[in-house]
């Protein structure tokens, strides 16, 4: 029913994770209503999002210099180190203002149902970074689900056998500001009652 060249953008728009066909024919139509430039400039985005773009020498987030700009901010403790799965987890972290370490990104979990192991993720390289450093503590900020879980414990395990003593921190994981305990599930109670702190 549609022209050729609308329909094959909806079906590149619904293969993004998170559009479904109507989100898909939803976008294809709004960029359909836009003047010709600000399509050639959506376009040319599209086509340069790969220039220029690089992974960090010692964190390995992205960026467009050799090192990122957290770890070229001189501002920063090189003491701590938040281990995350992907970029989007350092986008996150920083958007919160609470973290002034630095960061290590180990482009995923260990999610054997996907053949993904360790060794496709970059333990290896913090192990490497960790080894004769002045690190102190090591966040252990990985996704609080199954994979994230387990590549935490080997990450720990990992860390644990290294010479010098590091600290070993896990993110808190609970009720989010503002949840209701009547709406939230078993385990996210349990892990709320079992991470409580001080209440100061």
């Amino acid at each position: 029913m549609l022209p050729k060249n609308i329909q094959n953008l909806i079906d590149e728009f619904a293969r993004l994770p998170g559009i479904g066909p109507k989100s898909a024919a939803r976008l294809t139509f709004y960029l359909l209503s836009k003047p010709d430039f600000e399509l050639e400039r959506f376009g040319q985005s599209l086509q340069n999002l790969r220039s220029n773009i690089k992974l960090c020498s010692q964190c390995f987030n992205i960026t467009d210099t050799d090192d990122c700009r957290i770890c070229q901010d001189g501002n920063r403790t090189r003491r701590i180190i938040a281990v995350v799965e992907e970029p989007l987890d350092v986008i996150a972290l920083e958007k919160s203002g609470g973290f002034r370490g630095i960061y290590h990104v180990l482009g995923g979990s260990i999610d054997p149902l996907n053949g993904i192991g360790p060794e496709n993720l970059r333990v290896n390289e913090l192990v490497e970074r960790l080894k004769d450093s002045d690190v102190e503590e090591i966040i252990l900020a990985t996704n609080p689900d199954f994979e994230g879980e387990a590549t935490a414990a080997y990450i720990k395990d990992k860390i644990v056998a290294l010479p010098n003593e590091i600290r070993i921190t896990r993110i808190a994981r609970g009720l989010p500001m503002g949840g209701d305990l009547e709406y939230a599930d078993e385990v996210t109670l349990k892990r709320s009652m079992e991470g409580r702190g001080e209440y100061l």
